[in-house]
């Protein structure tokens, strides 16, 4: 496949981008190389060679979810400009 002028405006359009002519000749020419490299990657044999999803092996890095316990109130609301938690009523009593 050939990078026209068309699809690199096209692209640019979607984008949300303005291209100039030289702009739009250079990514053109950038578009078209990238191709031409792929098409030399698809010429590989790949028969035998399984996917990956990541080169690396890929471990949970988080740490394990436990209950403990935590700081006490006073020293949490220590800076705190005002320390009175009040939330305004919503739900009238019958």
């Amino acid at each position: 496949m050939r990078i026209t002028t068309e699809i690199v405006e096209y692209a640019a359009n979607l984008s949300r981008i303005e291209l100039d002519g030289a702009e739009t000749e250079k990514l053109k020419a950038e578009l078209s190389a990238i191709l031409d490299y792929m098409e030399i990657l698809n010429q590989l044999d790949t028969e035998n060679i399984e996917p990956l999803s990541h080169i690396f092996a890929v471990n949970n890095v988080t740490r394990a979810d436990a209950a403990e316990e935590s700081y006490p109130a006073g020293i949490l609301s220590a800076n705190a400009p005002n320390c009175e938690f009040a939330v305004p009523k919503t739900i009238e009593e019958l």
